[in-house]
């Protein structure tokens, strides 16, 4: 189990403290490992293979000119949840680094906004080295914000 899956379980089951301070603590420490992560301020819901997902809180500091989550805001917390899907899902003798990424803003940002990464079991062990990862952001009304693809690179770790 990669060390990413290792921390979330364990932050999920501290004692006395409970899974919502664990959760809390747990993105605290994910923020600071890539630390413009910390700039959205992100708090993740859930992490296991194949899926990630967190909420971007609405405030001022992640606002564009209009008042709602800014769109690079909006792609730094999709970039997060995939790397959290990455981590959580890659075999141990291989590797990952972004290539790329797609996306359509499909509606304004008014509310907290939760970005979900998503990848199928398959994807991880085919011999393509292409790897997309689905990703999108939703208000809390159930409308889709932002949606898309960031690409992978998987390849083989070297020695």
């Amino acid at each position: 189990m990669s060390q990413v899956l290792t921390l979330w379980k364990r932050a999920n089951a501290l004692p006395l403290l409970g899974p919502a301070v664990g959760r809390r603590v747990f993105s605290l420490a994910f923020s600071q490992r890539a630390p413009y992560f910390a700039t959205i301020r992100p708090r993740f819901v859930d992490i296991r293979p194949n899926r990630a997902e967190l909420l971007i809180p609405k405030r001022r500091g992640v606002h564009n000119h209009l008042g709602t989550v800014h769109a690079i805001a909006l792609c730094n917390g999709l970039e997060a949840a995939m790397g959290a899907l990455a981590e959580a899902s890659i075999p141990a003798d291989r590797r990952w680094i972004p290539k790329g990424m797609e996306v359509a803003y499909t509606a304004k940002a008014t509310s907290d906004i939760t970005c979900v990464a998503e990848t199928d079991p398959e994807q991880w062990t085919s011999d393509d080295p292409d790897l997309p990862v689905r990703v999108r952001g939703v208000r809390d009304d159930g409308t889709v914000v932002v949606e898309g693809v960031i690409r992978l690179w998987v390849t083989p770790k070297t020695r």
